[in-house]
């Protein structure tokens, strides 16, 4: 698919607002929904699809390196020599584990009702209520929650927690990384924990979710910008990987509290917007 300049600069544009959006507690997918009515739909949502996903996935492939590297050693070593008495794994082993136990909620639920979230929380409005009510639940959660458990305190209780919190997101304007750091801090865990293990949690829902457009896209025959989605990928990549180092230090001494003005001021004029069919 021939692409034009105007693409390129609609990569870019898109590259950089998913990066913020998926590592920010602001969403992801409600920009994203909201962003055709701003610059149009003329490039291929696919395209999109697909580039800022691999892009948002090499961004915590590549700053978490050290990490994914000690689980992966980590697991070679603990699977032959203890099977399953975690009891037994080493801390990265676990953490690797708990990332999978996570994940699984997102997984049954997308499987089950993502269609059916996509078809009613799409619209403009949805997401502004999303964006709101939401905004309430974080606030709530980052103000009560204490602040006494560190990512090697992650558990399989508490991990199913906070992947049934990843599920929730599959609405559009809840934040992945909003809810999952909220029911983490709701948990206990310290802000930088809980940030952290949100980022890396977002791994392979990201991975699945690119891997399903891919294959979405070879089974339909389906147009792809390469350009765009390889402008896109790089964006997002080097975005996300500065917006995780901010977010982490920000975190360390400071509440979400600004993002979640952020989402009220952002939630507020898109209601507003569509109560004057400007959307």
């Amino acid at each position: 698919m021939d692409a034009s300049f105007a693409d390129y600069l609609r990569a870019i544009f898109l590259g950089l607002l998913q990066a913020l959006t998926e590592f920010l507690p602001i969403s992801s997918s409600g920009h994203l929904v909201l962003a055709p009515h701003l610059i149009g739909d003329q490039v291929s949502s696919l395209t999109f699809d697909v580039g800022l996903h691999i892009g948002t996935l090499l961004a915590v492939l590549i700053y978490f390196w050290r990490e994914w590297a000690s689980i992966a050693v980590s697991l070679l070593t603990d699977l032959p020599r203890h099977r399953v008495r975690i009891e037994r794994w080493s801390e990265a082993s676990r953490l690797g584990l708990w990332i999978v136990v996570a994940t699984v909620p997102a997984v049954i639920v997308g499987a089950l009702v993502k269609d059916t979230l996509e078809h009613w929380f799409r619209a403009p409005a949805a997401v502004g209520v999303s964006l709101l009510f939401f905004s309430g639940v974080i606030w709530f959660a980052d103000r009560v929650g204490q602040q006494y458990l560190e990512l090697r305190d992650v558990n399989a209780r508490r991990s199913i927690v906070i992947g049934l919190a990843q599920a929730v997101a599959l609405i559009p304007g809840t934040s992945r990384s909003g809810i999952t750091i909220a029911a983490a801090r709701g948990l206990g865990f310290e802000r930088p924990a809980a940030a952290r293990f949100s980022f890396m949690l977002s791994a392979p829902a990201v991975a699945g979710a690119a891997v399903l457009t891919i294959g979405g896209a070879i089974a339909n025959h389906e147009p792809i910008g390469w350009g765009p989605l390889v402008v896109g990928a790089i964006t997002s990549a080097l975005a996300g990987m500065m917006v995780i180092r901010v977010l982490l230090l920000y975190v360390q001494t400071r509440s979400l509290d600004v993002f979640i003005w952020y989402r009220v001021a952002l939630g507020c004029a898109v209601l507003g917007a569509v109560a004057l069919g400007w959307l």
